[in-house]
């Protein structure tokens, strides 16, 4: 059954302050607005926090590896996130919708929940929380205030931006741009100025080519963790902008900052003051204290400015489920929601922030391998359909598309997964392996998305009128 999409109604337009009305409606022309290069700070900013920077310190600190190997793990492993995040990022001017409801084609419109709800409680919640402790504490320890004063002050922040939405949040990452790459910059040339690029590997670290898979693997998660997102950040660009220009300045303001800090984070290791235990305060030891106290402002920026994405994709995934909420306020009230929830997790993390940032990274890795799997294979075998009629069709299924999802998902965790509570089949019989989890999931979910879904698909293409 064809369904009309739902439209915004062009009243929102460039409007900055000024609540998005709605919640994932397709963008129609009249509130199209911006050019491809504004996504190059979309994306930059919300990397330029401290989380960024403690994963190039987890491949050398936990993970065992030299500077110069975690600087290899790092480039392959943001490179391949960046690359999934270049083709999403590229679909939304075209479809004008958010990510989440592209990927009804490829679940179904009920299926689509399963991701959808992984994507708010990662978002919304998970990684909402682990950035609202990092900028509580940088805030703490800038202005002497108690911990839960500062997180109430990140909370507020954050939250208000993404209450009021799309061109707010996007204001905010290319206002805090300038202020951000330029504390970082002056703060890496002091930290690579004192570092040791020869320092051996970390004994207690795992070391080997586990080490250096665990290294990609983080780095890709982290990465590969905003590819949920990709659209909603792109719907708004009118549709005869460049799609290739599209993702290029999206993916390349996410690689440059991943990369960049957490080549720096690795770094700071090597200065010989690094702990787990104090990350933040190990990181700014080695500069001096004017340097320091900006860099620790910084980082609250920073994640600020990560956490008006998340909070907002977070919501929009939510609302994406299919819950009717009203219209014109739905994605503004989830928000409010996610904010509270996000809130009271990071304040439950605030006494122990760091012991579970590198199970929460792969396991992010966990189900985006086998999503990005199943999109990317629904991708190919839709070139040239189009997709428009579906997206807002309740009664459109997919089940297989979800069937390989799971199939991919839970077999690659079962056999492949290395967490402190949980180790594969595969992988407790050759350790060596690290952790190949996300790996194998997109290999896997992506092959069976091929056998499972293609001749349904062909006579969905076979019905419909060819596109570009």
């Amino acid at each position: 059954m064809a369904v009309a999409e739902p439209t915004t109604d062009g009243t929102y337009r460039d409007r900055i302050v000024a609540v998005e009305p709605g919640g994932n409606e397709f963008i129609a022309e009249a509130d199209r607005h911006g050019k491809p290069r504004q996504l190059f700070w979309t994306w930059t900013s919300p990397n330029l926090e401290f989380a960024t920077i403690f994963v190039g310190m987890l491949a050398v600190l936990a993970f065992g590896m030299t500077f110069w190997q975690a600087v290899a793990g790092i480039v392959i492993g943001t490179g391949l996130g960046a690359a999934a995040h270049y083709f999403l990022s590229a679909r939304g001017p075209l479809h004008g919708v958010p990510q989440m409801v592209l990927g009804r084609m490829a679940f179904g419109f009920r299926g689509n929940a399963v991701p959808s709800v992984l994507m708010s409680i990662t978002a919304g919640v998970g990684w909402f929380a682990t950035n609202s402790v990092s900028g509580a504490f940088a805030l703490s320890t800038l202005f002497g205030i108690g911990p839960l004063v500062a997180l109430i002050v990140i909370v507020l922040l954050q939250t208000g931006f993404a209450f009021f939405g799309h061109n707010l949040v996007q204001a905010f990452e290319r206002w805090s741009f300038p202020f951000l790459a330029v504390i970082f910059v002056v703060a890496s040339v002091a930290i690579f100025a004192h570092a040791d690029f020869t320092t051996p590997v970390a004994a207690e670290g795992v070391g080997g080519m586990g080490g250096f898979l665990l290294t990609v693997g983080t780095s890709f998660g982290y990465a590969a963790g905003w590819t949920p997102y990709a659209a909603d950040y792109t719907r708004y660009l009118p549709s005869t902008v460049s799609t290739a220009r599209t993702g290029l300045f999206a993916s390349s303001g996410l690689f440059l900052s991943c990369v960049v800090l957490e080549v720096v984070g690795a770094a700071s290791v090597t200065t010989g003051e690094a702990s787990l235990a104090d990350p933040t305060g190990s990181f700014t030891s080695e500069l001096a204290s004017p340097l320091a106290n900006a860099t620790l402002l910084a980082i609250a920026v920073g994640a600020i400015a990560a956490n008006s994405i998340n909070i907002y994709s977070g919501a929009m995934a939510f609302v994406t489920i299919g819950i009717k909420l009203p219209a014109h306020i739905a994605r503004a009230l989830v928000t409010v929601f996610f904010g509270v929830a996000g809130f009271l997790v990071a304040w439950w993390a605030l006494p122990d922030a760091a012991h579970s940032y590198e199970a929460f990274l792969l396991i992010i890795a966990y189900w985006i391998g086998p999503w990005l799997g199943v999109v990317f294979a629904d991708q190919y075998l839709r070139r040239n359909q189009p997709i428009a009629e579906f997206l807002y069709d309740r009664s459109y299924t997919n089940w297989n598309g979800l069937l390989s999802f799971v199939i991919g998902l839970v077999a690659s965790v079962l056999l492949f997964a290395n967490q402190e509570k949980l180790v594969g089949l595969v992988t407790r019989a050759v350790p060596q392996l690290g952790d190949v989890t996300f790996f194998v999931g997109f290999l896997l979910a992506g092959g069976c998305y091929l056998l499972l879904c293609k001749s349904k698909i062909a006579r969905e293409r076979d019905a419909a009128p060819v596109t570009r």
